[in-house]
C-alpha cells in the first residue's frame, strides 16, 4: 500500500484568511518556499521551514498541516 505526504497549508491559509505573502512575512520563510509548501509541490520538507510556519500560524499539533493518504495505483 503506497502512501503520500500531502501538505495542507493551502487549506489551512484559506481557512484563517491569510495569504502566501502574509505568511512569508510572519514566518520568515521565502515566498517561493511558502508557495511549494501550498502547492504540495516539495519532494523534501525542511523540519526548520516547517517549525517556523507552524509557529507563525500558531499550529502545535502537526496533523493540521500534514495529512497521510493512500496512493491509488493509477497515482503512482
Amino acid at each position: 500500500m503506497p502512501l503520500k505526504l500531502r501538505i495542507r497549508l493551502k487549506e489551512v491559509l484559506e481557512e484563517r484568511g491569510i495569504t502566501q505573502t502574509q505568511l512569508a512575512d510572519i514566518s520568515g520563510v521565502r515566498r517561493p518556499s511558502i508557495s511549494e509548501f501550498a502547492t504540495d509541490a516539495r519532494t523534501t520538507i525542511n523540519k526548520k521551514q516547517l517549525l517556523k510556519i507552524m509557529e507563525a500560524l500558531n499550529i502545535t499539533d502537526i496533523r493540521e498541516l500534514l495529512d497521510i493518504v493512500v496512493v491509488s495505483k493509477s497515482e503512482d
